[in-house]
């Protein structure tokens, strides 16, 4: 996704990959796959035009008709959603009435046009009939009662063009209010929105929850809530399957499963390695990405990468891998399995660039925490708190910048506060000698990442000397235990190094418990068991009990 540069200039798709290969690569894998589903919505949205093409109502609609055409001959069932301008466009009308079947479905896709904003009541400020500029395009960019206006007339054609309302609503970002406003009045589901990225198209969703879906609180559709009375009936889903390793803040490139990306989607290898994780690696309550691709990067240049997921997708579909679904299907049983947020985790266990980095990412209704193996050591470089209780930015008022940022609460941030020149922001074990020197850790082996229970992730890694160093990543906290060779309690600690960034947010550090401020909310991490420091270079440092123990644990 990225608004700012046209869509034609990510032309450069790799010639296709046998199926045979993608086969021989997943039957290499060396486990079965784990117990909970694994699901994959196809979703595509739509737009009639876009300034950036020349004849481009003409090249959307082309791009259209080619996923439905692909998807039917597949046997697949899509999501279609419609922004305004392609809704009111009897193209598209014809061709959804015509083509798509009862296995599919019709959502709306929430930017906003002129046409919709015109029809409204309310004076366009954009450029062209659709400007993605964030206080133009998107809902947060209009008042509560503009928003709750702009549903009302889409809603109300919607029905008039199909005979019902959509189930589902996806965008880059969907404000709470919007959504509160779509469940209650019009029986919305489910919603979607962007990856998480920092400044891409002049965009940051950063800190949140990272995959699959979460219920968004009442104040705040970005920040995950921890009560039933404090979040909104509709979950969020996190779009466009993003690269577990490589697409993690302001690393160069864009890595996710869309398919006009060489080394990424339009990758019949990458395609492989990721879907390979997906479904062999544990997720907790359960695997979920999503595929497809908005219809203004042109059929041309999606062809190749989405042909070959889908034939990819069937495949594993029709083996019982994954459950190719509907995005109102999916909506509908997170809805009846999970009454609040459930604990999810993404785990890669190899590197498709051969690098030898590997990757855990562990959310709750809590906190969100990332697990990086690198250059023969590794270290949390990823800890977000979540509380419901923080007020989006624009709940009551309407955006008035071109960009948009919401964010959570920061423990750690490796992709925010690391600094050309300084000590990389992370949080570090080390081993301590007998005069409380530190020493990095080397690993030993592979790490043994396993699910408890549902809620559970186990983490063990092994080190150079024979020691081993564990965390169990629970819903509410994350316990860390280090043994030497012979079983005995180790002498190490885990260092949280983040510069100025992180001393600006510490407000006090005691011994068993760190206090936060950020986004003008006081937040903090408890240290249940082992104590904390903070160091004389500003770092601090938890270290362990008698027993070789630090227990963090994470409340509103």
């Amino acid at each position: 996704m990225n608004f700012h540069r046209p869509p034609t200039v990510k032309r450069h798709c790799p010639g296709l990959l046998p199926i045979v290969l993608l086969a021989a690569f997943l039957v290499n894998s060396v486990s079965a796959p784990a117990a909970e589903p694994h699901i994959v919505n196809l979703y595509c949205f739509c737009r009639e035009n876009d300034f950036r093409l020349e004849n481009s109502e003409q090249v959307l609609f082309q791009a259209t008709v080619e996923q439905v055409k692909l998807f039917k001959q597949a046997g697949l069932p899509a999501t279609f959603a419609l922004q305004y301008d392609a809704l009111m466009d009897t193209n598209y009308q014809r061709l959804f009435k015509e083509q798509l079947t009862t296995n599919d479905e019709i959502g709306a896709w929430w930017e906003i046009p002129q046409e919709l904003a015109e029809k409204a009541g309310l004076k366009w400020r954009g450029r062209h009939e659709w400007d993605p500029e964030a206080n133009v395009g998107f809902s947060p960019g209009y008042t509560p009662d503009e928003r709750r206006k702009l549903v009302d007339v889409y809603m109300v054609d919607f029905k008039s063009i199909f005979g019902f309302y959509p189930k589902t609503v996806g965008s880059w970002y969907i404000d709470e209010v919007t959504l509160d406003y779509m469940a209650k009045r019009y029986g919305v589901i489910a919603s979607c929105n962007c990856k998480d990225q920092i400044g891409t198209d002049f965009y940051t969703l950063w800190g949140g929850y990272w995959n699959q879906a979460y219920y968004p609180s009442r104040l705040n559709a970005y920040m995950p809530a921890q009560t039933k009375s404090g979040q909104l009936s509709i979950p969020v889903f996190r779009m466009l399957g993003s690269d577990p390793i490589y697409q993690h803040g302001t690393t160069p490139g864009l890595q996710s499963l869309e398919p006009v990306y060489a080394e990424a989607g339009g990758s019949p290898k990458w395609v492989a390695w990721f879907m390979d994780n997906l479904i062999h690696q544990p997720s907790l309550a359960f695997g979920y990405t999503q595929a497809g691709q908005e219809n203004s990067f042109g059929w041309e240049a999606m062809r190749h990468g989405l042909t070959n997921q889908v034939a990819l997708f069937a495949k594993q579909d029709k083996a019982g891998e994954i459950r190719v679904e509907t995005f109102e299907q999916t909506g509908r049983w997170f809805r009846k399995n999970f009454a609040l947020t459930p604990p999810t985790s993404v785990v890669v266990m190899d590197d498709w660039k051969d690098q030898g980095r590997k990757t855990v990412w562990y959310d709750s209704r809590f906190y969100r925490m990332n697990l990086l193996w690198q250059d023969g050591s590794f270290f949390i470089r990823d800890l977000h708190c979540f509380d419901e209780h923080v007020a989006s930015p624009t709940h009551q008022t309407a955006l008035t910048a071109t960009s948009l940022t919401y964010e959570t609460l920061p423990v750690m941030d490796w992709a925010v506060w690391s600094k050309a020149g300084e000590p990389h922001a992370g949080m570090w074990p080390v081993l301590l000698s007998s005069d409380g020197t530190a020493s990095s850790v080397r690993c030993e082996g592979q790490p043994v990442v396993k699910e408890l229970n549902k809620q559970d992730l186990d983490i063990e890694q092994t080190l150079a000397d024979g020691a081993k160093l564990s965390m169990v990543c629970s819903e509410r906290k994350i316990c860390f235990a280090g043994a030497d060779a012979n079983g005995q309690p180790l002498h190490w600690a885990l260092k949280l190094v983040g510069g100025p960034r992180q001393n600006a947010i510490v407000q006090s550090v005691r011994p068993q418990v760190i206090r936060y401020r950020y986004l003008e909310t006081d937040y903090q991490v408890k240290v249940a068991s082992g104590s904390c420091e903070q160091l004389a270079n500003g770092d601090l440092q938890l270290n362990p009990d008698r027993s070789g123990k630090v227990m963090l644990e994470f409340k509103r």
